[in-house]
């Protein structure tokens, strides 16, 4: 009887193969949120740099626009972290509804579309926070 409550090899096998996609996703978010934390550490570094600079006659502006610029990277930092926690419940789901035979697709499936939709997101501010960063490169 204590036998039939946990699955079978097969059954496990197959709850792995499933987890694949959603290990790879959170180890790209992972990458990508070191890929922005990176870059944010760079623009507070030219905020400080900046603030030195007492004789520069573009001060406000120079770091008013690095203030936006960090402003993107953190929410883009959020959305990236929130998409990396939906991916991490997802695969917690899926390994505890395979464990105790339930399904969960739908679950599933809502958890995958949120954290590829945050993970947009993302990329959205960051493509924003570039883009600012070039306009930067051609004031000088």
């Amino acid at each position: 009887m204590l036998l039939n409550v946990f699955p079978e090899a097969e059954q496990l096998s197959h709850i792995l193969s499933l987890a694949t996609a959603p290990a790879f996703l959170l180890g790209a978010v992972a990458a990508f949120v070191a890929v922005l934390m990176n870059r944010l550490s760079g623009v507070v570094e030219r905020i400080r740099n900046v603030g030195k600079d007492t004789t520069s006659p573009r001060l406000d502006t120079d770091v008013s626009h690095l203030k936006r610029r960090a402003t993107l990277l953190h929410q883009s930092i959020s959305l990236a972290l929130g998409a990396g926690i939906c991916t991490a419940l997802l695969l917690a789901l899926g390994f505890v509804a395979g464990f105790f035979k339930v399904r969960h697709e739908y679950g599933a499936g809502f958890l995958f579309t949120v954290a590829v939709a945050l993970l947009g997101g993302a990329l959205f501010r960051f493509l924003q926070e570039i883009r600012l960063g070039l306009r930067e490169l051609e004031h000088y």
